[in-house]
């Protein structure tokens, strides 16, 4: 009898400790990206590879997630403008996504701001490069959304950068880009 119960114990508590992990829905979660220049601006789309949030006592404690790279996007233009920035962007120009194909972040502190809002600083991994990011995630029933502003030459992305080439005139693209993330789970 003992030890049924302490099989059942266990089972208990491994389930309450995967409850708390909540991988998200590939399907419906997205993410969204704007790239500017002098001259406009392009925007497309990137989706997940995998990813979760954990919880603790409903407090968000940790994130991890993986963006497939190859995924890229554009999703402002069609035929062979599409074909064209879409190859250009993956391109060792941008991305280089036949050597890296993935793209990687993963939450290091969580501090509460408000009910739901949570101040985040993790680690960003773009073309083997890692560098930190900050940035709020608003959490809302089984949804948590997010806005970015990620600086691509810290990752090596410097085409067209105004910061590392003179004389480019309106072919300037600015270095940072946007990501607006959704994530359901």
């Amino acid at each position: 009898m003992k030890k049924t119960i302490l099989i059942l114990l266990t089972i208990c508590f491994a389930n309450l400790l995967e409850a708390q992990v909540r991988r998200i829905n590939l399907k419906t979660s997205s993410i969204t990206w704007i790239g500017k220049k002098i001259t406009g601006e392009h925007q497309g789309t990137l989706a997940f590879k995998q990813g979760f949030l954990k919880f603790k006592n409903k407090t968000l404690v940790a994130g991890n997630f993986t963006v497939d790279m190859t995924t890229l996007n554009n999703t402002d233009q069609t035929g062979q403008g599409k074909a064209k920035l879409e190859g250009h962007l993956k391109s060792a120009d941008f991305f280089a996504t036949d050597e890296f194909k993935t793209a990687t972040m993963v939450f290091k502190t969580i501090k509460g701001k408000s009910k739901g809002v949570y101040s985040i600083l993790a680690d960003l991994t773009i073309k083997g490069k890692t560098n930190p990011v900050s940035f709020d995630l608003i959490i809302k029933g089984k949804t948590a959304n997010a806005d970015l502003v990620i600086d691509r030459t810290k990752f090596g992305i410097q085409y067209g950068s105004g910061s590392f080439f003179d004389d480019l005139g309106d072919r300037t693209i600015y270095d940072e880009f946007e990501l607006h993330v959704k994530l359901s789970y």
